[in-house]
């Protein structure tokens, strides 16, 4: 009998992780019950400025073009198609629904209603520390429905 190798890495494989935003959630209800509203956006602030520092830095470095690509590779894994408008000074980034929050739904997980957080809080520690800063224009809870806007800082 003859034994067949067979070698795979693992960007071989789509990566996908839609069940971490399940856990995401429920963490982030554990945090709120237990520590407060404050204490969720601390987590998450910190979270990122550790996680999305290459982000950061690239933002500073290149501008709003940092966060148009890689907005773009985040949600083409993920599978949405958000709309994107960029200029030197502005981006704005619309998703007619989040995968996230509708894997979540469709799982039967429960979405924290601080989930926004994920956005809002995230996308305002990426720019700390830069000529831009983020704002959150619309948030719908049921769908993830999202208008992000990003701005360059008075001078």
């Amino acid at each position: 009998m003859s034994k067949e190798v067979v070698t795979r890495r693992a960007n071989d494989n789509q990566y996908l992780h839609k069940d971490f935003h399940g856990a995401l959630s429920v963490g982030l209800d554990y945090i709120a019950q237990r520590f407060g509203k404050d204490a969720v956006r601390d987590y998450l602030r910190q979270f990122a400025r550790a996680y999305y520092a290459p982000l950061t830095d690239e933002l500073g470095q290149r501008g709003l073009i940092a966060l148009k690509e890689h907005f773009e590779q985040v949600y083409r894994v993920e599978g949405a198609e958000p709309r994107i408008s960029l200029t030197d000074d502005d981006l704005f980034l619309e998703l007619e629904t989040c995968p996230a929050v509708m894997h979540m739904r469709k799982e039967g997980y429960p979405v924290s209603p601080l989930f926004f957080e994920t956005v809002r809080t995230v996308n305002e520690a990426i720019c700390e520390g830069t000529a831009f800063d983020a704002e959150l224009l619309d948030y719908d809870g049921a769908t993830g429905h999202s208008i992000q806007h990003f701005f360059r800082r008075p001078s």
